[in-house]
């Protein structure tokens, strides 16, 4: 007679396989924790369709990569400032950019003045990204980079740095965010039209797939459309939407869907409507295994489980009573963990008013560090998996994405991708965002949904303010001058044949524009300079509003 294994005996063989760093957990009253609790036949961490969470032993062999965002003023500012995370216990480093390089602009274009290192660190060259990664070895710590638009010339400046600090591609290991098609839906910092900026993402999914098995060639972003206003489940069906569209992308481009699929990432928003985040999460886990299986052919576990990084909601922080963030960050942060995210980054009280300050900063990654060594949350996967409060809601969740996705797919006439396309182009993303955050908005100015500080309980609000970071004028004419001695000693005409090549090669969609980009930063030609180049053959998009 044949004995078929259990689900607990399946999940229990890849559970006792996974690194566990020790044999005991328990609670503060010494009462034994199992690492997941439900039935045998029911659904387990690691197991298809993942709901519970992607590995079988979760944060018992490895807690979330706490990976703090930071970034500001000049790159020497900004690395002074990654060395004081890792110092405090941060081990993942993610970098924000100035407005200036998000839209491929340099520090010294017009449309640059007052914008430059205000709201993340100034890069124009390679000697930016040398400076901005300096005595940090990034062959260990893993690295994210927030950027879309000129996603592809900032990556090749971070793969060129690297190897000039002696680190080989394929040890480079981290994200970079690249996830055009939020930006045309919610962010708005596109540069380029849909269609060609998505053969950059495909150029920088096939790159990464050929030489660097540690890089995530995509963070597919839902945080940015929750941030504009979405509900939480657009947020969960548009980010997935865009996923799939990206797997589409990459499979037209001719590259078998486990080749790439496995190094796709997610960046999800968490809310304050706690078990709503939850929900979407496990949610957001069970449909890409289903659609990445069934659809798209995958086999390998990887391509089917679902990873994140969590950032807590910029949108709910309040100017009002700023320290009382911290208690919104920490319970955001404790849903992100709950979740079962891969990696966190929890926002300072002080953001709300301008970039943290480092007290500010530490605070939150100090809230972290209880949840993770203070709380035992960590020692149980997917705890509230079984509660008939969360099973309905993550059912529901998945409905109501499953709707969008079908409006999506008849835009499509069957492709994603092209319904994603065509959904940007016709504003469908955008009116159903900014319908959503019209819907929050009146229920804030009718009393039905309050938040503390702004319409209740606003006693303390004329309290004095936190000190706050302030980034200067002298900051900007530091850069500025910076990058006229750079354009003053470079060798002028390799600059310009490095840009020629870059023009040519971006003229024909079957070549990969990687390897020209290495090339051109190398000789430090600007990011601005890389954009305008390829902004010759590309155009520039203008959104054209819909009423």
């Amino acid at each position: 007679m044949v004995v078929m294994a259990t689900n607990h005996d399946r999940w229990q063989e890849a559970y006792e396989a996974s690194p566990l760093r020790d044999t005991r957990f328990e609670t503060m009253s010494g009462i034994p924790l199992d690492p997941v609790y439900g039935p045998d036949d029911g659904e387990f961490p690691g197991q298809y369709p993942y709901t519970r969470g992607p590995y079988a032993s979760m944060y018992r062999s490895k807690l979330w990569t706490m990976r703090m965002f930071a970034g500001f003023g000049t790159a020497e500012d900004t690395n002074w400032r990654f060395k004081e995370i890792i110092k405090s216990g941060g081990d993942g480093l993610s970098t924000a950019f100035d407005m200036p390089t998000l839209l491929g602009l340099d520090s010294d274009d017009p449309m640059s003045l007052g914008e430059v290192g205000r709201c993340g660190v100034a890069v124009d060259t390679l000697a930016d990204m040398a400076d901005l990664y300096r005595d940090i070895d990034l062959g260990e710590i893993t690295t994210s980079m927030t950027i879309n638009s000129p996603a592809a010339v900032i990556f090749a400046m971070f793969v060129a740095q690297a190897e000039q600090a002696g680190i080989p591609r394929a040890r480079l290991g981290g994200t970079l965010q690249n996830d055009i098609l939020k930006e045309y839906q919610a962010q708005k910092e596109f540069v380029f039209p849909p269609r060609e900026s998505m053969r950059l993402v495909r150029d920088t999914i096939a790159f990464t797939a050929a030489e660097m098995p540690r890089w995530h060639s995509i963070s597919i972003s839902g945080y940015h459309i929750r941030e504009a206003g979405s509900t939480a489940a657009e947020e969960l069906a548009f980010t997935l939407a865009n996923g799939f569209a990206y797997v589409e992308l990459a499979k037209e481009a001719g590259l078998a869907v486990d080749s790439f699929a496995p190094r796709l990432s997610f960046f999800f928003n968490a809310h304050i409507d706690f078990f709503e985040e939850i929900a979407k999460y496990r949610a957001a886990r069970r449909i890409w295994a289903r659609w990445l299986k069934e659809r798209y052919g995958a086999e390998s576990e990887r391509s089917m489980q679902l990873r994140f990084h969590t950032q807590t909601a910029g949108v709910s922080l309040t100017a009002q009573q700023p320290e009382v963030n911290i208690v919104r960050t920490a319970i955001e942060a404790l849903a992100g963990v709950l979740g079962g995210t891969q990696s966190l980054h929890t926002n300072s009280m002080d953001e709300a008013l301008a970039l943290p300050t480092e007290k500010a900063a530490r605070i939150a990654l100090r809230t972290q560090q209880v949840i993770a060594q203070e709380t035992n949350v960590a020692h149980v996967a997917d705890p509230l998996g079984g509660s008939h409060f969360v099973e309905a809601l993550t059912d529901e969740m998945e409905r109501q994405a499953e709707e969008l996705f079908a409006e999506l797919d008849r835009m499509g006439d069957g492709s994603m991708l092209e319904g994603a396309i065509r959904g940007i182009e016709e504003n469908w993303f955008q009116g159903k965002i900014a319908d959503s955050a019209f819907e929050l908005e009146r229920k804030l100015n009718s009393g039905d949904r309050v938040t503390i500080g702004v319409n209740g309980y606003t006693d303390g609000n004329d309290d004095d303010q936190i000190e706050l970071l302030k980034i200067t004028n002298e900051d900007e004419q530091r850069q500025r001058k910076r990058l006229e001695t750079i354009r003053q000693d470079r060798d002028s005409d390799a600059v310009a044949a490095a840009l020629e090549r870059v023009r040519t090669e971006a003229a024909d969609p079957e070549v990969n524009l990687m390897p020209a980009l290495i090339d051109a930063v190398k000789t430090y030609a600007t990011l601005g300079e890389i954009m305008h180049a390829m902004e010759t053959e590309f155009g520039r998009h203008v959104e054209v509003p819909t009423i």
